[in-house]
């Protein structure tokens, strides 16, 4: 799987501009410079695990969400790649994903 570092800039400027943040203020949250900053939003810098977490806590955001685009504590954070996942099988498993799925289901499992 491949990083996409633009659309993670992306989700941070979203989140960012959703909490009333400029550029500058963030940066200084999070003790990096303007100019950096910008590259982060652009995508063109990588970003490392440390500052994702400072920006997702500065943002008050799941850094799950800047990542996928989701949070898992949310409670259909796996619909779409589930629908990925069963456009991708023939029907014949698409029929047998669906009862398993449905055995689960009325199941006391997990």
């Amino acid at each position: 799987m491949e990083i996409d570092y633009k659309l993670i800039g992306e989700r941070i400027r979203e989140a960012r501009k959703a909490k009333g943040l400029t550029q500058e203020r963030l940066s200084e949250e999070i003790d990096v410079t303007i100019a950096f900053m910008s590259r982060i939003e652009r995508g063109t810098s990588q970003i490392n695990l440390k500052r994702l977490a400072q920006i997702s806590t500065a943002l008050d955001i799941p850094i799950e969400k800047l990542i996928t685009g989701t949070a898992t504590a949310s409670n259909n954070y796996l619909d779409k790649d589930l629908y990925n996942v069963l456009i991708q099988c023939t029907p014949e498993k698409q029929r047998l994903i669906y009862n398993i799925a449905k055995m689960v289901a009325v199941s006391n499992f997990v």
